[in-house]
């Protein structure tokens, strides 16, 4: 009510709140605008799709296209590869990311900055530059065609998390850290209590970030899988689309079915989202 007051005390004020939420809605239907699109194509026929100029409302709803992509493709199975990999690779994340990002954060110790850095120097090198070297290791320790390749990797680290999550534990002020020493809790024991609690924003952010990039990611499992029956629903999409390269309508509803899984999990740990997003970048 007060802001409202203000603004209506200062017409400058007033419009350049009128300005920024018109910005806000016409940027929202903008980002919107393809998902929209993908929605509106899923209940149409060939002949509708392709008509000029294109129309929103189609004038006969095609329910069968929803069905088309179950009938073609085992897309259940798609989606059993999908999880299993996107749930290895969360637990090996969170698993190997916290403990190393806490060290560098709250332990004082000689060289730590020196390596921080070097740990930041790996994500200038471009991951097409390492793909070669990679997969002549994974093919010499026979992983190729299997899940390792996707899998094994996150429970190495990953500079970008292991940054983000240093910069939210060195939020955590250092006093709570003193009281905890004082009951006689250690490292552990002040990580355990103290800082994985506290660390629920940055928790939300890392797992947001890697679930959709493992669950939407393309590359890595056409490049090491083989069979079809262990493709993840990402790949199992291209295939689909190499079968029915006409059938937009079907094409566009196994899209639909393949993202609900992510803008479920985003709407609910949004709040988790933007608070570690924030926080994060509090101090350096």
């Amino acid at each position: 009510m007060i802001s409202i007051r203000k603004a209506k005390a200062n017409p400058l004020a007033l419009v350049g709140r009128v300005i920024v939420y018109v910005a806000v809605i016409v940027g929202a239907f903008a980002f919107a605008l393809p998902f929209l699109w993908m929605v509106r194509t899923s209940v149409m026929s060939p002949a509708q799709v392709s008509r000029f100029p294109p129309e929103w409302i189609p004038e006969a709803w095609y329910w069968s296209n929803w069905a088309r992509p179950f009938e073609v493709l085992d897309v259940g199975r798609y989606f059993r590869n999908t999880i299993v990999i996107t749930v290895i690779t969360l637990q090996g994340t969170l698993l190997s990311n916290l403990p190393v990002a806490y060290g560098f954060a709250r332990l004082r110790f000689r060289g730590r900055q020196v390596l921080f850095v070097i740990l930041l120097s790996t994500m200038m090198l471009p991951s097409h530059v390492t793909l070669i070297p990679t997969y002549v290791l994974f093919s010499k320790l026979g992983w190729v065609d299997s899940y390792k390749p996707l899998t094994v990797p996150s429970f190495f680290g990953n500079a970008f998390f292991i940054f983000l999550l240093r910069q939210f534990f060195m939020t955590i002020p250092r006093e709570l850290d003193d009281a905890a020493k004082i009951d006689g809790c250690g490292i552990f024991g002040i990580f355990w209590r103290i800082g994985l609690p506290l660390s629920k924003p940055a928790l939300g952010i890392v797992t947001v970030m890697s679930f959709t990039s493992t669950w939407n990611d393309f590359f890595g499992p056409l490049i090491y899988l083989w069979q079809t029956k262990k493709f993840p629903i990402a790949v199992g999409l291209w295939s689909f689309m190499q079968r029915l390269t006409v059938e937009r309508g079907p094409l566009m509803a196994a899209t639909i079915v393949a993202v609900i899984p992510v803008l479920m999990l985003f709407f609910v740990a949004q709040r988790h989202f933007i608070q570690g997003i924030v926080i994060t970048g509090v101090k350096g």
